[in-house]
């Protein structure tokens, strides 16, 4: 399910974490996530996001109640995907926005990280890199 760019396995541990947040809220995680992480921000792209009865609703002409629907879920899952990317980047996240577009069926989760202090990139790296050691195989 998960691609990345930038942060390496950093950015696969985020893409697959969202996903498990997202299946654990709704029912149904997507089927691609493919996270960026740039100097200040965080952003998920995941595709394939509705479920069955969100895709039924919206064919049928109920477009704006799976967006609703959608927002609520995003709203629920606000702290602990905040909590999620704070604890994998060891950075404060100071914003979250979320958004989803029917058709195609793309979602995207924007994380706004605090100004990093001093070099950013050796955080980034050194984050990449305990990720990478805590999830080798044994």
């Amino acid at each position: 399910m998960a691609e990345h760019d930038g942060g390496g396995s950093l950015a696969l541990a985020i893409s697959n974490a969202m996903g498990r947040l997202i299946a654990e809220t709704t029912g149904r995680g997507p089927t691609k996530a493919r996270t960026t992480i740039g100097r200040d921000h965080v952003l998920v792209m995941l595709r394939d996001t509705l479920t069955r009865g969100e895709r039924t609703l919206a064919e049928r002409g109920y477009s704006d109640e799976v967006l609703h629907i959608r927002r609520r879920y995003q709203d629920v899952m606000r702290v602990d995907a905040t909590a999620m990317v704070e604890e994998l980047l060891g950075r404060r996240v100071v914003g979250f926005m979320s958004d989803n577009h029917l058709d195609p069926d793309l979602a995207a989760e924007v994380f706004v990280l605090e100004p990093a202090t001093g070099d950013g990139a050796g955080h980034l790296a050194e984050a990449d890199a305990a990720i990478a050691e805590r999830t080798k195989p044994a």
